[in-house]
């Protein structure tokens, strides 16, 4: 079954890490609840690559700040998007979405949908 994600790269302050965790489990939860096949948040943990343009880079990292990598598995676009609406309607999600006390850096954040080209798994 070909899939869909949506991709997120965003940054952290280290000392918000703990409320970050919980807006997640959170919203991902009610992701899941809405339709989301899967939903994944991944702090980076080693960044120090010397092919390409590392995260930390990427990210503009400040000493104090973790990268955080995160993605939503739908079956589709079509499914993504029917997902997500029913999501923005949900009052739950309205009252977690404070964008003046969001624990990441909002202008930094970065996310787009993207077909899955290749799909391979472990039995």
């Amino acid at each position: 079954m070909k899939k869909y994600i949506d991709g997120f790269v965003l940054v952290v302050p280290k000392n918000k890490l703990d409320a970050y965790r919980k807006l997640a489990l959170e919203a991902g939860k009610l992701w899941i609840e809405h339709g989301a096949l899967e939903y994944r948040e991944c702090v980076g943990d080693d960044l120090k690559t010397h092919m390409g343009l590392p995260f930390p880079q990427l990210a503009k990292l400040k000493r104090n700040e973790l990268v955080v990598f995160s993605w939503i598995v739908y079956r589709s676009r079509s499914h993504r998007d029917k997902t997500n609406e029913k999501l923005m309607k949900d009052p739950r999600f309205a009252a977690m979405v404070n964008l003046d006390s969001m624990p990441f850096d909002m202008k930094r954040m970065s996310h787009g949908g993207f077909e899955v080209l290749v799909d391979l798994q472990t039995k």
